[in-house]
């Protein structure tokens, strides 16, 4: 019971460490997926805002300290000057995409980065991530995405292809892409921050757990009581309250090959009360009863080594198993038996000797000169018994 317990709590605590597992890897999974889900978006704004100015063949806007003209931009009327304070300078989606970048890098800490295996502008060259993902999609592949740490800190890198439209060969016709081609794409690194409520999971689950194994234990006290219970009714005669057969059995095999093993002689007695269904017809089935419950008592209490035993062998016969004693201990064990129950002074006119209930009794030893096995230890005995009853009953006989 307790190696099955001990199991059941380990399994237990083994199922609650895959769940804090499983609901952690299901949480990181989940935030990633909203990550991929804000970059996706991030790109699509982004490709979304370069098509409009690209529909429009570019937009102007002042040219500031934080605006400059965009020296790798070849088109007629790059600069237009309004007035001596206003000078327009034309912004195409690359410079735009630059711009935004910057802005969102100060904001939020998010990063755009225009990029292409054939850039025109050094600051456009891909890094080491931004060049494996370029290659990705001139094989096929849609998009890329993984988390990455840099100086302690962790990302979330996400990459998708531009395609080439009818509108960008206004600015790169001379590199000979087509419409459809890859010509390049848009890299956004998110600022990751691990933020799951990793205390409150761990903390509900060790509660769960300790919930659990609280139950464990109780439940197995509970199932251990019970079959205590059980184990006891099985081996034990309901009405006197002392073993039954079935324990005598176990604990003379049990008996027999301790005292083989430490070549110690083992001896039985069988018991049998005197005219007992003439008491039975007599006084009735509840005085049967409790003379019964007295006379085992009575036996019970004979014996005095902690090791000594006695059963209920059936109806008016009891048993005794005495370890280590010889045939002469065995005989004086026998006969305190017989005073005892004579000694209880039961009234019966069963027996025409003596007004009160008594008992017949058989002895046998098994020893290193007379070995003896267990069957036959209770067959001698038993025929010591009858031995007993035939000389006069209320005596003891030894095989």
């Amino acid at each position: 019971m307790k190696k099955a317990l001990a199991f059941g709590i380990s399994f237990w605590l083994l199922l609650v460490t895959v769940s804090i597992y499983w609901n952690y890897s299901s949480m990181l999974s989940k935030q990633q997926e909203l990550l991929l889900q804000a970059a996706r978006s991030y790109f699509a704004q982004i490709v979304l805002s370069r098509a409009w100015v690209a529909f429009h063949g570019g937009v102007y806007v002042p040219v500031t300290m934080e605006t400059r003209p965009n020296e790798y931009l070849e088109t007629p009327m790059r600069e237009i000057v309004v007035n001596e304070n206003l000078t327009l300078t034309k912004i195409n989606p690359a410079f735009m995409t630059r711009q935004i970048s910057e802005m969102a890098q100060k904001r939020n800490g998010v990063q755009f980065h225009i990029t292409s295996l054939k850039p025109t502008r050094p600051g456009n060259i891909p890094d080491m991530m931004e060049k494996l993902a370029l290659q990705g999609f001139e094989k096929g592949e849609t998009e890329t995405a993984f988390l990455f740490n840099e100086s302690g800190k962790r990302y979330f890198f996400f990459m998708a292809p531009l395609v080439t439209e009818k509108t960008c060969l206004q600015c790169h016709a001379k590199q000979n892409y087509k419409v459809g081609d890859i010509r390049g794409g848009i890299s956004v690194i998110l600022p990751y921050s691990l933020n799951m409520p990793i205390v409150s999971l761990v903390t509900g689950h060790i509660i769960i757990a300790l919930v659990g194994v609280a139950g464990m234990i109780i439940g197995g006290r509970k199932l251990s009581g019970a079959y205590a219970r059980l184990r006891h009714q099985s081996i034990t005669d309901t009405l006197t309250e002392i073993p039954n057969r079935r324990n005598f059995s176990e604990t003379l095999l049990k008996e027999f090959n301790r005292c083989k093993r430490t070549q110690n002689p083992l001896s039985v007695i069988m018991c049998d009360i005197d005219y007992f269904k003439s008491f039975n017809d007599t006084f009735g089935h509840d005085k049967g009863d409790e003379c019964l419950k007295s006379v085992a008592k009575a036996v019970d209490s004979a014996l005095k080594r902690p090791g000594d035993f006695c059963a209920r062998y059936g109806g008016e016969e009891f048993v005794v198993i005495l370890p280590e004693t010889s045939a002469e201990g065995a005989y004086h064990v026998a006969e305190n038996i017989r005073m005892a129950v004579e000694d209880l002074r039961i009234p019966s006119k069963a027996n025409s000797f003596l007004p009160y209930v008594t008992i017949s009794l058989g002895v046998t030893t098994s020893d290193l000169e007379s070995p003896i096995d267990p069957e036959l230890l209770t067959k001698y005995a038993d025929e010591a018994l009858y031995a007993a009853k035939a000389n006069g009953r209320n005596r003891v006989e030894v095989h």
